[in-house]
């Protein structure tokens, strides 16, 4: 069964939601968090991307930063700009993009859980961005990034959901990048944990390094203390659960900001190994089993022989895993660079269980507090 748990949430005050909701911290960089947060005391940008509040040449994983992150945190706390909630809740989180809608729950899961795979990922993650993860969580005493989480629909879940969000929301705003969040707190948490004890297992969607991260937290507060055990609040994660059909897939992308010295016919011959290359003007894979690459000015369709992917492995399977394992991780490319350098670029589709929806848009207006 899926472990769901009620939590005194860290949230802004509703009049001051849209000021202090801010994108995913990994999804800009120093720069564009700067920018966003200018003239905005507010923003939790602030918190999560702590570095725009120190010296330009300041390095993002000086402990500095996590110093700076857990200050401001306390502040907008201590001026009551954020609130703890007095008794824990669940919550459910509505968002609307260009006439699509997803709604689900946020609530806290059990980092053991993650461990025995009932929460299954589909990404590796990296020891840096782990390590930075998880060091923010404990200079903070709190998990301030939303883990996205997927499952198969239920439909009790439909029918409860849509009764519970007929009462007033706690927040109704609309963010710069065009979503339009609504969040409503439930009135009986109880009924939304016994209907996911039921569920056999959830998809990591996005997230894969906070919740990786909020493991390695968890392990490392567990140390040398005997009550952090089992329920203990540290062993929890913040998380959104959204239901598989809610989902709305967009591309997939990778950049390559450095060939290492190849020219693109040499990369085009490499690429020739993985699959049948074939020039294209659709710039978006129609298929799956079929990436997508930009090169020397030229769309192209790499079709790899769908005999040599195990369709029975669910993971191995999906093309972000395909993108990487077959292409990228077995060249001497640089990858992931800055897409204004970039000599190549990358999509695929992702399915829908563990896809990159409207979340990678969104905002984030709540914490969950653990023992610091």
């Amino acid at each position: 069964m899926v472990r769901v748990q009620p939590f005194a949430a860290v949230r802004p005050l509703p009049n001051l939601a849209a000021r202090v909701a801010s994108v995913p911290y990994d999804v800009v960089n120093t720069a564009e968090a700067r920018q966003l947060a200018a003239d905005n005391p507010y923003s939790f940008l602030r918190v999560v991307r702590a570095e725009i509040d120190l010296p330009p040449d300041t390095d993002p994983f000086d402990a500095s930063v996590y110093a700076q992150a857990a200050e401001t945190f306390e502040r907008l706390r201590a001026e009551g700009s954020l609130v703890r909630e007095q008794e824990p809740s669940l919550y459910l989180y509505r968002l609307v993009w260009e006439g699509r809608t997803q709604l689900g729950l946020v609530g806290c899961f059990h980092v053991d859980d993650y461990a025995n795979n009932l929460i299954k990922k589909h990404e590796n993650t990296r020891p840096d961005k782990e390590e930075d993860r998880t060091r923010h969580m404990l200079a903070l005493g709190a998990h301030t990034g939303t883990v996205l989480l997927t499952y198969r629909d239920h439909p009790d879940f439909d029918n409860m959901a849509r009764r519970d969000i007929n009462a007033r929301p706690l927040f109704h705003f609309d963010a710069p990048d065009g979503v339009t969040h609504t969040v409503w707190p439930v009135e009986q948490p109880q009924a939304y944990c016994d209907l996911f004890a039921s569920v056999e297992c959830v998809y990591v969607a996005d997230g894969h390094h906070r919740v990786a991260s909020a493991a390695r937290a968890a392990a490392e507060q567990s140390r040398g203390a005997p009550d952090s055990g089992g329920d203990a609040e540290c062993n929890w994660f913040l998380a959104a659960l959204f239901p598989a059909s809610a989902l709305t897939i967009l591309p997939y992308n990778r950049t390559v900001a450095d060939l290492a010295g190849k020219t693109p016919d040499q990369v085009l011959d490499e690429l020739g190994g993985a699959g049948s290359l074939t020039r294209t003007d659709q710039p978006r894979p129609q298929r799956p089993g079929v990436l997508v690459v930009y090169l020397d000015g030229q769309w192209r369709e790499l079709a790899l022989d769908p005999a040599s992917i195990d369709h029975n492995d669910p993971i191995g399977s999906l093309d972000a895993a395909l993108l990487q394992e077959r292409v990228l991780a077995s060249s001497s490319w640089e990858a992931f660079g800055a897409p204004g350098n970039s000599s190549a670029a990358w999509t695929a589709v992702k399915p829908p269980s563990p896809s990159r929806c409207i979340r990678r848009r969104s905002s984030s207006c709540w914490t969950s507090r653990t023992p610091g």
